[in-house]
């Protein structure tokens, strides 16, 4: 996938404010957490976070408020650098491994999940939902497939000072049903923008 310019610039950029935010901004991921207004999200039996890299906003203090809903917890993996990223179960006693992109995840013998509820990194954020990743697809690609199948809600997690006022886009690009950061929680209309 040839990453788009604007988007190449904006990736560059958005690192750097993000560690800035991540030093500047602490204990925010416990912030956002309690944010989290459970009653808002659709139904969900399985959720996936991520193992947070770098400067990311930490999804684990998520974790306790939506495993109480009694769902399971899934990680994504990745097995191969052309292959599409899955999400497998996850518990957190479970010692994680490396996948093909180095990341930490379930190891290959975990059973592989939908998750209903997919808590997204990112770099960038709009209130169309427009989401700016690390430019590989892999998030788009899963969640397109996942979309393909059945009702998804896709949560983006973020630093507030992560929101842009406009992303650059492609028809590619899924889009989130809802942000949450250090300071509140907002859902994004549907049929927002194109």
């Amino acid at each position: 996938m040839t990453p788009h310019p604007d988007k190449t610039a904006l990736r560059m950029r958005l690192r750097g404010l993000r560690r800035r935010l991540a030093h500047e901004t602490p204990h925010a991921a416990e912030r956002a957490a309690a944010h989290l207004p459970l009653e808002r999200l659709p139904p969900f039996h399985a959720f996936s976070l991520y193992q947070p890299m770098g400067s990311e906003l930490d999804p684990r203090p998520l974790l306790a408020r939506l495993a109480h809903r009694g769902a399971r917890a899934a990680l994504p993996a990745t097995r191969a650098r052309d292959a599409a990223m899955s999400f497998r179960l996850w518990e957190p006693q479970m010692r994680l491994e490396p996948d093909a992109l180095g990341i930490p995840a379930p190891p290959p013998f975990a059973p592989e999940l939908e998750p209903d509820l997919v808590v997204a990194p990112l770099l960038g954020f709009d209130r169309s939902g427009r989401r700016l990743g690390q430019g590989a697809g892999y998030y788009d690609r899963a969640l397109a497939g996942l979309r393909a199948r059945k009702r998804v809600f896709v949560l983006g997690l973020a630093f507030a000072g992560q929101e842009i006022a406009e992303l650059p886009h492609e028809d590619h690009d899924e889009r989130l049903d809802a942000i949450l950061t250090e300071t509140g929680y907002f859902e994004v209309a549907q049929g927002v923008g194109g």
